[in-house]
């Protein structure tokens, strides 16, 4: 019995933490946003010549602090790696993960974490070199295969060669610069992780159009922004944010058209910017609390095409990350 009433207050005791947790609170206390992201990656996160930081994931930090101080310089960045970026969170480390970090029921079950939303649908797939000549991953039985370990690739590699009864020698690597240097090194003839970070690693390589990456896609990673779990006052602020730059793209507000959106009389638009219903005071933030994501950051596809998009470096296409209402999947619950 005296066990059993240890384990309920202690039960009681984290309940009670859970319960109690504040992170909007801290953040704007702080006067900053602390947040997670790779250590670096082209298009997703990564530093400018001039120290700044950039990118898909980074704009994502950028939304959330526009959201709260009207001002998306106020950043922490926390660069970490595969390993590092759950235990990060979970300790209090960082307020929000936004590194591109694949949905499961493990990662929010069993770590108890809560990712926010889908940012970006991906799934794994191949990089090799042309002159492998292969066109398919199905080609690719008794390969070198670089990975990079505390990843869901691993074991998606390792289903994926067993399922079709190819033999592999798989390499795992710590980070994404030693894949790198182990690929351009000839120690692996296969690179293998998520698509678009296949696109954004071929960069790093010192001949990049000698590799291509196949069109086949292995697994599904709806990759997104992670909270902790116990705070639903920042959760929602943290989806809504997403959410209301995917809002934006599909109402047809961005940094080029707020100006006209403030004016606008449509009720969709008005309850978006904030001259109709109290929404972004139920959130705990301002009424313009959206129109500050917009002016700071821009909509979801302005977001998309500056870091990863057709007219970037990356040239990923949006693929089934265009809106709903144009043939994709990203769709957002509305503002009302």
């Amino acid at each position: 019995m005296k066990k059993l009433a240890l384990t309920l207050a202690a039960a009681g005791t984290l309940l009670a933490g859970l319960a109690h947790a504040d992170t909007l609170s801290d953040v704007k206390e702080r006067g900053v946003l602390k947040c997670g992201v790779n250590q670096g990656l082209d298009g997703f996160a990564s530093k400018d010549d001039k120290g700044q930081w950039t990118g898909f994931d980074v704009d994502m930090c950028k939304a959330v602090a526009a959201a709260i101080f009207d001002d998306a310089s106020k950043v922490d960045y926390v660069p970490l790696s595969a390993e590092e970026r759950f235990p990060a969170l979970q300790k209090g480390t960082i307020d929000l993960l936004s590194r591109n970090s694949t949905w499961t029921l493990g990662r929010e079950a069993g770590l108890d974490l809560m990712f926010a939303a889908v940012s970006y649908y991906d799934g794994q797939g191949f990089m090799v070199p042309v002159s492998k000549n292969v066109m398919s991953a199905l080609e690719l039985d008794g390969s070198k295969v670089c990975i990079q370990s505390g990843t869901t690739s691993v074991l998606n590699a390792q289903d994926y060669f067993k399922t079709n009864n190819m033999a592999m020698e798989l390499t795992q690597l710590s980070s994404l610069d030693e894949l790198v240097k182990a690929y351009n090194e000839g120690k692996c003839d296969v690179l293998t992780t998520d698509v678009s970070q296949l696109y954004a690693l071929r960069l790093k390589l010192d001949k990049p159009a000698d590799y291509i990456v196949l069109p086949d896609v292995i697994s599904k990673e709806p990759l997104g922004p992670v909270v902790r779990q116990g705070d639903d006052r920042w959760l929602n602020i943290v989806k809504w944010s997403f959410y209301a730059m995917l809002n934006g793209e599909e109402l047809g507000v961005s940094q080029a058209t707020l100006d006209e959106a403030l004016k606008s009389e449509k009720p969709d638009v008005k309850r978006f910017v904030g001259t109709d219903g109290t929404y972004g005071e139920q959130l705990g933030l301002t009424k313009d609390w959206a129109v500050r994501i917009v002016k700071n950051v821009g909509n979801y596809g302005e977001v998309f095409e500056r870091n990863i998009g057709a007219n970037s470096k990356l040239g990923i296409p949006r693929g089934i990350n265009q809106l709903w209402s144009a043939g994709g999947i990203q769709y957002a619950p509305p503002i009302r």
